[in-house]
């Protein structure tokens, strides 16, 4: 294995709007060609070297499902491709199929995969990166941001979402519950590698293509996912190995990340179980999925406030500079009230009172979204970005939920990131808290800047984490995380899958490219000479995906380098 610490990359995006049909047919019986829709759609970036389209496959699920919404028989996918290059993806160079991590969805590639398809063409090279939407995502409704965009008003999306207002022909009919998730509790392990290989399986459906084509991989969870995809037979018929996961990749690609099938706490496996015990731990947890089957906390991460993330993005994508404009047009219950507290509470003592009162503070909408996700600021490591440092007034220590002292220590495991946190000090209204993108923190607008960050360790632009947040068709931020994923995924040795999991050497069999954030997470060695380890000093979680394609130290960006370079070898 070669351990690289830096490369060079990229650029970005446009955008247009077509749809493009392809002949009907039912789903998944072998040979058959599903329905095909594909539109491309527009974006802010000011680079137009890339198109980026959503493409939707009329797959059904398996005929014994419970009831549930005819958009959920459909799989969908963000495209990227180069404007200059082939229209057809059959004639693409190579084509990265990615994996999203927990809670997140497809839209959260969307700066690391412009950037790697522009970064290829540069080299001479036409590639296309596709990050996959997870089916359940199709209970969730995007129309009150979409059309934000379109008016270019703010309130068109929060009048949708709050106040029952209408939007392009329809009104907001509240966050799923109950009987209206019971049909995800069928939506695990199993299902959810089916649907990438369905995809896969439609759009090459030659496998000697698929493995001379796709490169595979994922951020975050997206990593263990690809794991186990290498490892799965399709088939059920392990002498018959065209249908095994490895044979549908020539490498796979892991994004802060590791490719392993199984979940294992820095690098601490879970043990496979006799099969009486693996069946009973089954049985438990198939009875906690239908009981809940949406992972989802009683505030911080829930349906609301993963749209609210959205909101947030959409906020300062439309008018970063005004005040406040997400804040006091957020409904006031105990999900919203309680996730603001746990975000930007600066004590413990603030979190319990609610004085001072968040709402109060005065900050432009870019600085309200840079409070949420910067790495200064937000106290959960896998949420958190470098995208600046908050300027315009006075800031201090946070020292909730815990203080620096415990949360950058050993025993926090990560947990919550390596940066100091701070948080602004005071809520006087003549103050307007603003904010300091990644590329000025060396400046002169937060002279308290470098008392906590430096720009060494800033790679993400707030302007384009709002547009990634906002702007994709599939979003950034996943509503609806199934239960039944997160349980099967604690079980490496599960009944219900054990007849399709059935190459323990199929990750193995391919080279692997990984970088690594500054979380630590385990790499998996393939023992094949050309993986690859890319350190990534700086990069918090959700920058291997958000970094922009210049860096503070003049170079490209290196994830998108990376993943180019690693296109090239395979010719």
């Amino acid at each position: 294995m070669r351990l690289r610490r830096n490369s060079l990359s990229a650029l970005l995006l446009i955008p247009v709007a077509a749809v493009v049909g392809v002949s009907a047919a039912t789903p998944i019986a072998s040979g058959a060609v599903p329905d095909r829709a594909e539109s491309v759609y527009s974006s802010s970036s000011p680079v137009t070297s890339v198109v980026a389209s959503k493409v939707t496959l009329a797959v059904p699920l398996p005929p014994d499902s419970l009831p549930h919404p005819a958009a959920c028989d459909t799989l969908s996918y963000l495209r990227w491709r180069s404007a200059d290059g082939p229209r057809s993806s059959a004639d693409a160079d190579r084509v990265l199929v990615a994996q999203p991590g927990i809670f997140e969805g497809a839209g959260a590639f969307d700066s690391v995969a412009r950037n790697t398809v522009a970064r290829a063409a540069e080299l001479g090279r036409h590639i296309e990166f596709w990050a996959l939407d997870r089916r359940s995502n199709c209970l969730e409704d995007h129309t009150g941001v979409r059309a934000a965009l379109q008016t270019g008003s703010f309130d068109t999306a929060t009048n949708y979402y709050f106040h029952g207002a209408e939007a392009d022909g329809g009104r907001f009919a509240g966050f799923a519950e109950g009987d209206a998730t019971a049909w995800l509790r069928d939506q695990g392990l199993a299902q959810m590698l089916r649907d990438e290989y369905d995809v896969l399986r439609i759009e090459f459906p030659d496998q000697a293509v698929r493995k001379r084509k796709v490169l595979c991989g994922g951020h975050s969870l997206g990593g263990f996912l690809t794991g186990y995809f290498a490892e799965w037979d399709f088939d059920g018929d392990p002498a018959t190995t065209d249908d095994a996961g490895y044979n549908q990749c020539s490498g796979y690609f892991a994004l802060d990340t590791t490719i392993k099938a199984g979940l294992g706490l820095r690098g601490l496996d879970i043990p496979e179980l006799p099969a009486s015990a693996a069946g009973s731990v089954e049985d438990v947890s198939l009875r906690l999925d239908t009981a809940l089957p949406v992972l989802r906390l009683p505030a911080v991460i829930n349906p609301e406030t993963t749209n609210l993330l959205a909101l947030a993005g959409l906020a300062a994508r439309l008018s970063p500079d005004g005040v406040n404009d997400l804040v006091q047009r957020l409904p006031d219950n105990l999900n919203i009230t309680g996730t603001l507290r746990t975000l930007l509470s600066q004590d413990a003592v603030m979190f319990a009172t609610g004085k001072p009162d968040v709402r109060q503070l005065n900050a432009t909408n870019e600085a309200v979204l840079g409070a949420i996700l910067d790495d200064n600021s937000q106290p959960l490591g896998f949420l958190q970005t470098s995208v600046g440092f908050v300027g315009g007034g006075p800031v201090g220590p946070k020292t909730f939920p815990v203080p620096d002292s415990i949360a950058r220590s050993p025993l926090a495991l990560g947990m919550f990131g390596d940066a100091p946190k701070v948080s602004p000090t005071t809520y006087d209204p003549s103050t307007v808290y603003r904010w300091v993108d990644y590329d000025d923190t060396a400046g002169s607008t937060a002279p308290d800047a470098r008392l906590y960050t430096s720009p060494g360790s800033e790679v993400t632009s707030i302007g384009e984490l709002a547009r990634s947040l906002s702007e994709p068709p599939l979003d950034f931020t996943e509503w609806y995380f199934p239960s039944r994923l997160a349980l099967d995924l604690q079980q490496n040795s599960a009944p219900s899958f054990a007849h399709n999991h059935l190459h323990p050497d199929g990750v193995n069999r391919n080279p692997i490219l990984t970088f690594r954030g500054s979380g630590g997470i385990p790499v998996a060695d393939s023992g094949n000479p050309r993986d690859e380890v890319i350190q990534l000093p700086g990069y918090n979680h959700l920058d291997v995906l958000t970094a922009a394609a210049r860096q503070n130290n003049g170079q490209p960006e290196v994830v998108s380098t990376g993943l180019a370079d690693f296109a090239g070898n395979f010719t």
